[in-house]
């Protein structure tokens, strides 16, 4: 690839032919602010906050930096007083029309453009009288709200929605002063085919998207002495927790995090990790018997709902092809309300199942029907990551000086195979190596062709004599890429994991929020992925069917995979569902 030379800031680099003034900023060590922009994703130099000087021979003018090409013997200037003196009329002027309840809102502390505003020196949030709109907080959907009188424009939400996850239920509605991002025919969102991913929520700059919180009524069952409060953690929950807390992105938190669940009051502190490999048990079974047997294939696992519901929308015809295994989340709700309920004698109506996930998809799937094997739903409440947070915030916790703790038994035992579900291809991985010992009696332990954080790997393996093709696929538009070839018979597979969020759920729209100068440039993905993978590595048993636990509750309560007891629970039902 051919080098240009530059300078940044009086500094010589060479850089390759096609790299923007941003990312040779980057490069040189400086940092260039951005509101709009996202790498390969929303490239459309709209807000204005990265201009900066260059001079390509007729003197400094000013550009956008994230869209602007550089050129041979270019001179940039990242912070010059005029640089300065743009951005700051900027922020003004976004600010004039912006809904400034920072005390109250939910990302103040954590926001972009509050960043922005404390960088920049802007004192004088009134110095420009904009046109302001006001707007009706949307909350119709299950698992979020939206406030258009935060929002700034920067249409990372759209871009995302439609790009990344090739849905498009957003977009930009009217136009100049009365421009809002909203669905068509101004719908509420709850109306259309959003899945519930919560992706634009992840890229949200600001406050004008986030998850709909409930920490007040888990408090309140806390403190319910009639109440059996338990709580289960998914396994990207412990990769991303600590970044509340200012720990670096890729610490494992696990220790921490158990110990803080205790001093808010939970009852027993358990680990979704033992109903994934519950869900191995299950699914790899549901495998190997479509495989034998003349079944519906290829399989598609069923551990996201985000996906889920993308299927019964845009693929309902496909449904057929889903594993009728619960998610994870719902396994664990519905073995606590069923089997531990019995054994520990608990009335199921007392027992509050709450969960902690990186998936806001999950507010939603706690509502599906055909998710209360008890008679009551299998789980009450679903928390984000974020949620969490707040909450240990919220309680005067001190986290970083928190002494790590062990989750509770039985429903706390798991395995390296349980921890790997919250990374793309982790779900895959832990199914093969249960599906090969069953068909072989051998217990290959990694499969690194499934691993990594690309968007479509697929692989083929001989498994006592029968091959097997398989697909890992992360992101929804990925998923429709995939599927549609599959569907014209360009692809042949007999085993497909699809997460909706790219990267797996460490990347879920339910995590901490992480600001676009960083996601711009570190992928997060594969550093909260390392985390499970060196839980895993570390774990005495990596194998689902090893798992004493798994082993005791069979042994004691379903029998077998795959017994008509382990489809009462552990299994479900989907529908078909049309698209708005």
């Amino acid at each position: 690839m051919e080098n240009i030379t530059v300078k940044v800031n009086g500094a010589e680099i060479s850089v390759p032919k096609g790299t923007t003034v941003l990312e040779a900023a980057h490069m040189a060590g400086f940092e260039i602010p951005t509101l709009c922009y996202m790498k390969e994703i929303n490239e459309i130099g709209a807000c204005r906050i990265c201009v900066t000087e260059v001079n390509e021979g007729r003197g400094f003018r000013l550009v956008a930096g994230c869209v602007y090409p550089c050129s041979d013997n270019m001179e940039i200037l990242t912070a010059s007083p005029k640089v300065i003196e743009s951005r700051k009329r900027t922020l003004e002027l976004i600010l004039s029309t912006h809904d400034r309840k920072c005390l109250s809102c939910v990302r103040s502390g954590n926001c972009e453009l509050q960043k922005l505003c404390k960088d920049y020196g802007i004192d004088d949030a009134s110095k420009y009288d904009g046109a302001k709109n006001e707007y009706e907080i949307d909350s119709t959907a299950a698992h979020m709200y939206r406030d258009n009188n935060k929002c700034i424009l920067c249409r990372r939400c759209v871009a995302v929605c439609s790009k990344t996850q090739g849905i498009g239920v957003i977009g930009a509605n009217e136009r100049g002063f009365k421009t809002f991002i909203g669905s068509a025919f101004d719908m509420g969102l709850g109306e259309t085919s959003c899945v519930s991913c919560g992706q634009c929520i992840a890229v949200c700059p600001v406050g004008a998207i986030a998850e709909k919180d409930y920490t007040k009524p888990v408090l309140e069952a806390i403190a319910d002495p009639e109440k059996v409060v338990l709580v289960q953690t998914a396994p990207a929950v412990r990769a991303a927790l600590g970044e509340c807390f200012g720990m670096p992105i890729g610490t494992n938190a696990e220790g921490k995090m158990v110990a803080a669940l205790r001093k808010l009051g939970f009852d027993k502190v358990f680990d979704t990790d033992f109903a994934a490999d519950l869900t191995i048990m299950e699914e790899a079974n549901e495998f190997l018997d479509r495989l034998q047997n003349g079944g519906k294939l290829p399989l598609i696992t069923s551990c996201s709902p985000g996906w889920v519901k993308f299927c019964e929308h845009y693929f309902p015809d496909m449904t057929e092809n889903l594993s009728s295994c619960k998610s994870p989340q719902q396994m664990f709700g519905a073995t606590a309300k069923t089997y531990y309920a019995e054994k520990m004698g608990i009335d199921p109506q007392n027992i509050v199942m709450v969960s902690i996930m990186p998936c806001t998809a999950k507010k939603f799937e706690i509502g599906r029907d055909d998710q209360s094997a008890a008679g009551v739903p299998d789980v009450d409440y679903a928390l984000t990551t974020r949620e969490l947070g707040r909450m240990i915030e919220r309680a005067g916790i001190n986290f970083l000086g928190l002494e790590d703790e062990k989750f509770d038994d039985p429903l706390g035992i798991s395995t390296g195979a349980g921890v790997i579900f919250g990374a793309t291809g982790g779900v895959m991985e832990a199914a093969l190596r249960t599906a090969v010992y069953t068909l072989t009696g051998e217990n290959p332990i990694d499969f690194p062709e499934v691993r990594g954080t690309e968007g479509i790997k697929e692989a083929e393996y001989d498994v006592a004599g029968t091959k097997v093709k398989v697909a890992v696929v992360s992101g929804l538009a990925n998923a429709r890429e995939l599927l549609e070839k599959v569907q014209k018979g360009e692809a042949d597979y007999q085993f497909i994991e699809i997460m909706g969020c790219p990267g797996g759920c460490v990347n879920g729209g339910g995590q901490p929020q992480v600001a676009m100068g960083i996601r711009n440039f570190v992928d997060i993905r594969e550093k909260r992925a390392k985390v499970l993978y060196d839980i895993d590595a570390s774990m005495p048993i990596r194998q689902s069917h090893e798992n004493p636990a798994i082993k005791e509750i069979y042994n004691t309560f379903f029998e077998k995979p795959g017994s008509h007891k382990a489809h009462e629970v552990l299994h479900t039902t989907y529908v078909k569902r049309s698209v708005n």
